[in-house]
């Protein structure tokens, strides 16, 4: 599994604590932003650049921080082929990916702990799509993304 990381300003301590998780548990990853929290930046970059790359099948998933993950998760889920989930419980993590086999994980550093967030990207990672009666609604939101995409072209 590869995944691409980034947060903005608000999220990058919790970022670097996750990507020490993902070094301990030997998962390939790349980290796409943000370096400082001197100054501030706009979360919707970072947003965008990790939901293409997940969208283009250059990563297999993305996790993206910010101070609450609210405007990551808006922002990522204007790119078409991301399901992007806000998660901040360990229940929501494991649903979101065997019901809606999300591709991008979206959290707050500022609603939760670091404990609690590793813990909700170790289940993340870990689960799969149960698939039957929910990829059917997945498929609904495929089948939807499609129409939008062409009457926008």
């Amino acid at each position: 599994m590869r995944v691409a990381i980034a947060s903005d300003h608000g999220g990058l301590n919790l970022k670097q604590e996750i990507i020490r998780l993902l070094e301990e548990k030997k998962v390939i990853f790349k980290d796409f932003g943000a370096t400082s929290v001197c100054g501030s930046v706009d979360y919707p970059d970072y947003a965008f650049l990790v939901a293409q790359k997940v969208a283009d099948g250059e990563y297999d998933r993305g996790i993206l921080i910010c101070g609450t993950g609210i405007g990551m998760s808006i922002a990522a889920n204007k790119v078409s082929g991301v399901r992007c989930a806000l998660v901040h419980d360990t229940f929501s993590a494991r649903a979101t990916r065997q019901h809606n086999d999300s591709n991008i994980l979206a959290m707050g550093e500022r609603v939760i702990g670091f404990g609690l967030a590793k813990d909700i990207v170790e289940i993340w990672l870990s689960e799969e799509f149960e698939g039957q009666r929910h990829e059917n609604r997945v498929n609904k939101i495929k089948q939807y993304e499609r129409q939008v995409t062409r009457s926008d072209g």
